[in-house]
């Protein structure tokens, strides 16, 4: 799918067809903005402000929307890195992002159900057909919030889970804390029977992704 950019006087818009998870914070927070189901150009930079732009990406759980200022300050690294863990979805991460071979970014949503076809994103395959709780049992950390800073690279192992290293908190769906790590590996064939971390089930399943 075309990457959209739309130019307008404050802001341009960025928008990634192939990232983008449905979660509606754009249209619902800003329609003027972002018209869904309009016929024509659906992206109209100029019914807001660049401050309010600016929130609509920032509220973007997929990163599929960007908005790049023509003057002022820029998206940054959150103050804190973590992973949201969805109830029967994905990952949530927002976090100074390094995927193997991708532009950093800020902002993703990752495949835990092993059914994506644009993994290591979400393409919404969950949807009916994974289980998986949001809420798992906390882990015991001596990391404190103002050590979760850093770059955090996460590798897509092929055929198997998702490497990450870096300071970060892996957060239950509802946002309370259930492990901060500097280093672990999470599940994204849909099968461990430890998620949201692996437990080398990838292996008895057969699963496959590059």
């Amino acid at each position: 799918m075309a990457i959209e950019i739309v130019e307008g006087r404050e802001v341009t818009i960025r928008f990634d067809g192939s990232r983008c998870i449905h979660a509606r914070r754009c249209v619902m927070t800003q329609p003027g903005v972002f018209r869904a189901n309009a016929e024509g150009a659906w992206i109209h930079p100029d019914a807001a402000s660049a401050e309010e732009a600016m929130d609509v990406a920032l509220s973007c759980p997929s990163g599929a929307i960007e908005v790049i200022r023509k003057a002022g300050p820029q998206e940054a690294a959150p103050r804190a890195n973590r992973i949201l863990i969805r109830e029967n979805g994905p990952l949530a991460v927002h976090a100074d992002l390094h995927i193997k071979g991708e532009p950093a970014q800020f902002r993703a949503t990752l495949c835990r159900c092993g059914l994506s076809q644009n993994k290591p994103y979400c393409d919404g395959s969950h949807a009916g057909n994974f289980i998986a709780s949001g809420e798992p049992a906390a882990l015991e950390s001596t990391l404190q919030i103002i050590d979760l800073v850093g770059p955090v690279e996460i590798t897509p192992f092929p055929n198997g889970p998702l490497g990450v290293k870096g300071a970060l908190e892996i957060s239950s769906g509802t946002g309370r804390n259930t492990n901060r790590v500097t280093q672990t590996a999470l599940c994204r064939c849909g099968h461990s029977g430890n998620k949201p971390y692996c437990d080398g089930t990838h292996k008895k399943v057969g699963f496959e992704a590059p």
